[in-house]
Order: structure tokens, then C-alpha cells, then sequence
């Protein structure tokens, strides 16, 4: 399930149960996945589906009912000791969706990103400490000088640098981007996704994804997985997966996506997914290679026939344009 690159973390039969009055609630239903070294894996679907929940359970700020995370090839259950949980907290971090709620809005710049330098003893003095903050905002694009402000000082795409800076402190392998440009203006999430890809290279990041728009999600991952009601329904490369959507829900997601063509638009049918069938053999199949679909086995020959359908569809138009 995974590009051929060394894995960092890994999901095992992941299940997540809250409790809602007298009944119980399955945020994530038996869901596996695997993130490679330097990758970035796109986690897509619509509110209340279970990524957010995902993100959060990854990182241990909820416990897992069942099922087994993988980091760096330790079972996180295995942890015990303050030391193990330390380096933990320091290989992996999460930014968070909402840049105006994630910050205490009662400490300055320099107190919110230093916070998790001093947490690790990664400052040799305050000096040091000043300065480490002063490139970290520069490296987000901001100015040493907003490190004397306070959040509400700052716009919502400021404070989201903020996040990603404070993130950054710790020198983290892994970052959990849960919805970080949901609430941002659409010129802005741009430039938050352009400098979350810049970052990723220059200091070989792995990022798990989470949003709920897929045209962004593929627009940084390398792969995509596509929630519905705690499933994983579809995963694969971001471009395949994009161009050959295979399960109904998927294509829902992509119909919703709008085209700047108001004509276009006023001719276009949205397509409305309405259940989820299951039976017992239904799980994520590999219905072609690095392309999965949950289905019952029964149904793997449909998807298959379907991809090739699509595939021959679009040769055959790049062909006719090719003519013309």
C-alpha cells in the first residue's frame, strides 16, 4: 500500500469508539495505511467521515479502542517510559485547522514557538533561544520582529505560519496537517500549501495530509486515501486516483469541485453518493496495482473493467486532440 520508499509510520486495523449518550459511535472503522519516508499521504473525505480523529489518535491525543500505529517500526503501545514519549512528541508534531483557536492568545510569538524548545532542552540560553525563534519565522516567512506580538496582532494566514513554526521547533521527522488552510482565504491557502512543499524539502519532511478538499489534497500529496463514515474507500496515487475515481464516493467528492466556466457549471450534474454497501468480505481490495477500492470480492472484476474503460476513454481523447 505504499510507494517503494523506507516506512515511517504505519496504521493497523485502526478503530476509534466514542461514546454519545447511551450509544456508541465508530469514528474510524478497521482502517490500515502505511506513509513512506519524505512522502506526503493526502487523507480526504467530508466532515465527521474520521480523518480529523485519525490525525488526532496518531499522535496519542486519543487513545485507539483497537487496532495497532507503527512508528519509525515501534508499536506505539510499547512506550512506557518518559524518555520513549519525549522523543515521540518531538519526531512527530501536528498544525492544526484552526490558526485562531491554537494559539494562547495571552503569550507572545517568541513564548508560543519557543514552547516546545524549552519543553526539549533544545536552547543552549536565552540567547540562543531568541535567535532560534528569529529563524524560525523567516523560515515561515515572517519577520523576527512579529516575535514581540500577540496572535490577535496577526491575520489568520500569519497565525498559521505561527503553527508551522511552532511545529518546526522541535526539529520534527513527521508533521500531522490537520485542515491547515480550511479556514484561510482561498489566495492564502495557496501559499500556505507552497511553503508547507518548500519546507518538506529542504528539511525531508513526511506530512500526513488531512483536508477535505480533494483538488487541493492532490494538488501536495503523493498518494491519497478517501474517508467515508470511518472507511477508507479508496486509495491510490494522487494523479490516478484523480483522473480513474473508481468508487462512487470518490466521484461524488470530485463532482463537488468547482470549474471557473459559469456555462460549464450550469450543465454540470453532481453526482450524490448514498450508501455504503457491505458484506463480509468487503475490505480495501487491490483492484490494480497501487489502486485500491473497498469492495466485496465479488466486485473487484466490475473495478477492474471499469478502470480499463476509463483508461481507453482517455487515450482515445488525447488521440483525437492529438489529430486535431
Amino acid at each position: 500500500m505504499m510507494e517503494n520508499k523506507r516506512e515511517l509510520l504505519r496504521v493497523d486495523g485502526l478503530k476509534q469508539v466514542f461514546k454519545a449518550g447511551s450509544g456508541r459511535v465508530k469514528a474510524v472503522d478497521d482502517i490500515s495505511f502505511s506513509i513512506g519516508e519524505g512522502e506526503t499521504f493526502g487523507l480526504v473525505g467530508e466532515s465527521g467521515c474520521g480523518k480529523s480523529t485519525t490525525g488526532r489518535t496518531i499522535i496519542q491525543l486519543y487513545q485507539p479502542t483497537a487496532g495497532r500505529i507503527y512508528y519509525d517500526g515501534v508499536d506505539l503501545s510499547t512506550l512506557h517510559s518518559k524518555k520513549q514519549w519525549l522523543q515521540f512528541r518531538r519526531d512527530v508534531q501536528m498544525i492544526y485547522q484552526d490558526p485562531y483557536a491554537s494559539l494562547n492568545p495571552r503569550n507572545k510569538i517568541k513564548e508560543i514557538i519557543a514552547e516546545g524548545i524549552d519543553v526539549h532542552g533544545l536552547a543552549k540560553n536565552a540567547a540562543d533561544r531568541n535567535r532560534q525563534v528569529a529563524e524560525l519565522l523567516e523560515t515561515v516567512g515572517l519577520n523576527p520582529d512579529h516575535a514581540n506580538r500577540y496572535p490577535h496582532e496577526l491575520s489568520g494566514g500569519q497565525r498559521q505560519r505561527i503553527g508551522i513554526a511552532r511545529a518546526l521547533a522541535v526539529q520534527p521527522k513527521f508533521i500531522i496537517c490537520d485542515e491547515p488552510i480550511s479556514a484561510l482565504d482561498v489566495s492564502i491557502q495557496a501559499q500556505i500549501v507552497n511553503l508547507l512543499k518548500r519546507l518538506q524539502k529542504e528539511k525531508q519532511l513526511t506530512y500526513l495530509f488531512i483536508a477535505h478538499d480533494l483538488s487541493m489534497v492532490k494538488y501536495i500529496s503523493n498518494r491519497i486515501a478517501v474517508m467515508y463514515r470511518g472507511k477508507i474507500v479508496e486509495l491510490g496515487h494522487a494523479k490516478e486516483l484523480y483522473r480513474f475515481p473508481l468508487h462512487p464516493y470518490t466521484e461524488s467528492l470530485l463532482s463537488s469541485i468547482p470549474y471557473p466556466d459559469p456555462d460549464y457549471e450550469s450543465q454540470r450534474t453532481r453526482l450524490v453518493f448514498h450508501q455504503l454497501i457491505q458484506t463480509e468480505s468487503s475490505q480495501l481490495h487491490e483492484v490494480v496495482p497501487g489502486h485500491y477500492v473497498y469492495c466485496d470480492t465479488s466486485e473487484i472484476p466490475f473495478y477492474q473493467r471499469k478502470y480499463e474503460g476509463m483508461v481507453s476513454h482517455t487515450a482515445l481523447q488525447t488521440e483525437v486532440q492529438l489529430i486535431r
